[in-house]
């Protein structure tokens, strides 16, 4: 079945909802848990996953669902090689710290790569969206959506450099060395990917841990904006291996012609 433009509506409307709910939770006082790993839950990301699992359920195009918040139930990609990747809710930190930099993540992966992809930060009313053959869009409230590229870094122009805002990571320090002139700009969640695809940023070094649901929708939008996002030896982030849900180190990258795998030789 091919990606068409209303699989992308309804994927992005799918996410809009899951964050209207997420931002019912935001208003209140709610719990925290946390999983096995230390990592922060709360009902907000429970009530976003069962809103987006059950409405890709009814969807045209039907797939395995793999999610962040129950990864037990998935068997695998289909005949046609294709699941679901989600992350009900990316940066529970900051939405627990009220920054307002979370975001819901759809994507839909086929031979271990993103073809559609929908990100959305509700407390900010911005999302982005993009699918293969159609483009990548930016829109904040009810604005249409915009087409989006990234940026191309001009050799006498500092380094527009994005850093996490929970996750430093202590390798980036040596990067920034080696770029010299640089800006860094700290922000949570898959905005990060997001901010290089709209061409606000040049490079996003994530030189610390991250999950598949993490980043494959905003990978997307990174490509189908006309940038890349490599393993640190020049391939692209795969996501054929479910089995292994941990990302290695990635780069994300707009248009530049620096080599940036001899960054790390």
């Amino acid at each position: 079945m091919p990606i068409t433009q209303e699989l992308l509506n309804q994927t992005d409307a799918l996410a809009r909802e899951a964050g209207a709910a997420i931002m019912e939770i935001y208003g209140r006082d709610f719990t925290v848990e946390h999983k096995e790993d230390s990592s922060p839950l709360t009902e907000a990301d429970a009530a976003a996953h069962h809103i987006i699992v059950n409405g890709l359920a009814e969807l045209p195009l039907q797939a395995p669902v793999l999610s962040e918040e129950d990864t037990t139930c998935f068997a695998g990609a289909d005949a046609e090689g294709r699941y679901w990747l989600v992350d009900p809710l990316d940066g529970t930190k900051e939405f627990i710290k009220r920054n307002g930099e979370f975001t819901v993540n759809i994507a839909l992966i086929e031979h271990g790569k993103p073809v559609l992809g929908v990100v959305y930060a509700p407390a900010l009313g911005v999302g982005y969206m993009a699918a293969e053959g159609l483009g990548a869009f930016r829109y904040k409230g009810d604005e249409a959506p915009v087409a989006i590229g990234v940026a191309e870094h001009k050799s006498d122009q500092p380094w527009r450099v994005v850093g996490s805002r929970s996750h430093a990571g202590g390798e980036l320090p040596a990067l920034l060395e080696k770029l010299g002139e640089h800006e860094l700009v700290a922000m949570g969640s898959s905005l990060k990917l997001c901010l290089v695809a709209e061409g606000k940023a040049d490079v996003y070094p994530r030189l610390g841990p991250t999950s598949l649901w993490d980043t494959g929708a905003a990978q997307c939008v990174v490509e189908q904006a006309g940038g890349r996002v490599l393993q640190l030896n020049g391939e692209p982030l795969s996501y054929a291996n479910t089995k292994e849900v941990l990302n290695p180190y990635f780069l994300v990258l707009g248009k530049n012609n620096l080599n940036w795998p001899g960054m790390f030789g």
